[in-house]
């Protein structure tokens, strides 16, 4: 049986990804990659794997000194 989700519900969920994929947009346009990558927040276990990249990757301002 389908569970009807409903208008709050689809509401919440598009709030959600809106809290998690536009800060991760902006971190990856500063690291010198096309934002929409921040869209992979999104999938279970790519996310972990995506923020080990982020943190160990080497930033346009570390390449400045």
């Amino acid at each position: 049986m389908m569970h009807n989700m409903g208008l709050p519900s689809l509401l919440m969920i598009v709030v959600y990804m809106a809290i998690v994929v536009v800060p991760f947009y902006q971190i990856w346009k500063r690291t010198g990659h096309n934002g929409w990558i921040a869209l992979l927040m999104l999938v279970p276990l790519v996310n972990v794997v995506m923020l080990y990249v982020i943190a160990f990757k080497q930033w346009p301002i570390e390449q400045k000194s």
